[in-house]
């Protein structure tokens, strides 16, 4: 088994000769806005030379889209100007694992930082997570997360398995693609069976590079399954979430398989779902949620059991998610997911116990009060951990400091989401217009995050949208090529 064996649980440089004694190189990777992985390999005296004082890292990757494409406005962080320079990439030492499908090489996540501050660069993923986790620290608290990521599979029709599924797509249309099995399964105990040794790698390489699967099992939809990762401290949870699907991706392809976490790969179909857990702790691991006893004179019967922080904390998200939709929700497609009749929300909306609604809050008497949590479940699976967990976290802190009011009653257990009784706001319908939102002056995302991150990551998403504007689709060739 390729774990980091007998690490110690804290990492100092000291200890990584040791560690490091029988290798000779060592992986790094940070993430990008679009949630990607972007590193490099680099020999072991390089590593043991800028373990603690970092290295330079080419500004680019936040100068660019997920294919490389450099932003077509000139943003703050990388551009033309300033040379794309290089920006300070420290190692986590503490992310230490191993790679089990790469002969066990030694991994290590890196956060990024301006060369003149030694500040978080502000579109780090990681830097911007751990500012929304000092708010909470300041007064003692914590916070806890887990993650489920449904998705879909496809395996190119080929004798030979290391055959891509790029290759295909250069000579067939993308819905050509054949799905792994066929048919709604979920929660099937015989679909798994068909692809038995590609469903225990991926449940047990997850187990070796320590983003442990809790639940694993099909969802319905031709080819998808959805993974419960284990639930844990938030800022471990971010780099598991993204860990997660590097495992997917690098397992399958000896299989030939393709994994596809895009929020809506097929028309007709549910798409691909990334819902977060979010739970708060004080310093002695106690769920701040819970109530200690039921609220006879509760607001709301759903609320009943949720203490006074909790109701803030969800009525800082409610008031707060139509103005953070461009980080739940990041790429066009995305907004093909958020549509009525499709097990996905389209309103600012909760309900206890609710599937339907936004935010779904888990709590007694359904469950014990440790386990009371809100689940958000706007997010598709191609949205950026770190930046949907920052964006849950400081709105919902702001909700706490101005001690919010929840701005609208819950859903019933047979309403459903943009129904005539939903009295939540619908939510953006397309990037554009969550964008807009987004950036506008006195949004709430300019108020938690400040302009610097606002415009550069607003700009990456424009950079997208006038992409989106400027494509031409199959859909309008098959629509109009004859009839206009």
């Amino acid at each position: 088994m390729a774990t980091n064996g007998n690490a110690p649980k804290e990492i100092t440089a000291a200890q990584l000769p040791d560690l490091l004694a029988n290798d000779n190189s060592v992986k790094l990777a940070g993430i990008d806005v679009d949630g990607q992985l972007r590193g490099k390999l680099v020999s072991k005296k390089k590593f043991l030379s800028i373990a603690e004082s970092g290295f330079g890292f080419c500004s680019v990757i936040f100068g660019w889209d997920m294919h490389d494409q450099t932003y077509i406005k000139e943003l703050k962080v990388s551009n033309k100007e300033n040379g794309y320079r290089d920006i300070i990439a420290i190692p986590d030492l503490n992310s230490f694992r191993r790679i089990p499908w790469e002969n066990n090489v030694p991994f290590f996540l890196i956060s990024f930082h301006d060369p003149d501050t030694m500040e978080p660069v502000s579109a780090c993923p990681r830097g911007l997570l751990r500012k929304q986790l000092a708010k909470l620290s300041e007064k003692g608290y914590g916070a806890m997360a887990g993650a489920e990521y449904e998705f879909f599979q496809f395996r190119a029709p080929s004798e030979n398995a290391s055959d891509s599924t790029a290759s295909y797509l250069k000579e067939n249309p993308p819905h050509s693609l054949p799905s792994l099995t066929e048919g709604m399964f979920g929660y099937s105990l015989t679909r798994p069976v068909h692809n038995k040794d590609y469903y225990y790698d991926i449940f047990n390489t997850c187990e070796q590079f320590q983003c442990n699967i809790e639940g694993w099992h099909t969802e319905s939809g031709p080819g998808v399954f959805e993974a419960a990762l284990e639930f844990g401290e938030v800022k471990q949870m971010a780099d598991r979430a993204s860990l997660f699907k590097y495992v997917v991706k690098s397992v399958a392809t000896k299989y030939g398989i393709t994994p596809c976490f895009m929020a809506k790969p097929k028309q007709g179909l549910p798409g691909n779902s990334g819902h977060m857990h979010i739970s708060l702790v004080d310093k002695d691991g106690k769920n701040l949620l819970a109530r200690e006893e039921v609220d006879p004179n509760a607001p709301y019967p759903d609320v009943a059991y949720l203490s006074d922080l909790g109701r803030h904390f969800l009525a800082g998200i409610l008031e707060g998610l139509p103005d953070v939709m461009p980080m739940v929700a990041l790429t066009i497609n995305s907004y093909k997911r958020l549509v009525e009749n499709f097990w996905a929300p389209v309103t600012v909306s909760w309900g206890l116990e609710h599937r339907a609604a936004s935010i779904r809050l888990i709590g007694p008497p359904g469950s014990k009060a440790g386990a009371t949590r809100f689940e958000i479940r706007v997010p598709g699976a191609d949205a950026n951990p770190f930046y949907v967990l920052s964006a849950v976290l400081a709105l919902g802190w702001r909700g706490v400091e101005k001690k919010l009011e929840i701005p609208c009653p819950p859903l019933g257990k047979g309403e459903q989401v943009g129904g005539v009784t939903d009295a939540g706001a619908r939510l953006a319908k397309s990037l554009k217009e969550a964008t807009d939102r987004f950036m506008r002056k006195d949004s709430i995302a300019r108020e938690v995050f400040g302009d610097e991150f606002v415009d550069h990551y607003g700009g990456t998403r424009e950079h997208e949208i006038r992409l989106w504007d400027e494509a031409v689709t199959d859909w309008e060739m098959k629509r109009y090529i004859e009839t206009v």
